[in-house]
């Protein structure tokens, strides 16, 4: 269940790195991998890094386990299709996104910042997984544990 990469941040991915690797579609978190908690202005670095990934031809998903109407107004905003109330690390959403993508699953990477959410989910797909840090330390209560066996894990972790 281990991350394949791992960034600070999702603008640190080089696309040409995954564009040589041969993938063509990303599906990538939301809160705190591309906003931070409960945020609602984008950094200029993510919106810059997505208009870039569109521009070179990625294919993106935002999938996301937070409410329909927060999870489309980003989405709307990158201008990305979106899967909300995801119910990650099950593959239902990770499913969804694989369907509108139209990609196959090699070609397909997840970047998210957790490892019990975003990893293990894109893993149980059988997909490429990019583990990025937190952008900040609030998160939901059960979020917070699951950072605390995220921080046994993986000692490296930036501790919150």
């Amino acid at each position: 269940m281990w991350p394949d990469r791992y960034a600070v941040r999702l603008y640190e991915i080089s696309l040409d790195e995954l564009s040589a690797s041969g993938f063509r579609g990303l599906i990538v978190d939301l809160d705190n991998t591309l906003l931070g908690f409960r945020q609602t202005e984008l950094a200029e670095e993510h919106l810059a890094w997505v208009r870039d990934a569109r521009a070179r031809g990625f294919a993106i998903v935002m999938v996301s386990n937070n409410f329909n109407e927060r999870v489309t107004d980003i989405a709307s905003q990158l201008g990305v299709d979106c899967v909300p109330n995801a119910l990650k690390p099950l593959p239902f959403g990770f499913i969804r996104a694989l369907r509108r993508l139209g990609l196959p699953r090699r070609q397909v990477a997840v970047v998210g910042d957790q490892l019990f959410t975003d990893v293990l989910g894109a893993k149980l797909c059988g997909l490429h997984a990019i583990l990025t840090e937190p952008i900040e330390s609030q998160d939901f209560p059960v979020t917070k544990f699951f950072r605390f066996l995220e921080r046994l894990m993986l000692p490296a972790r930036r501790a919150p």
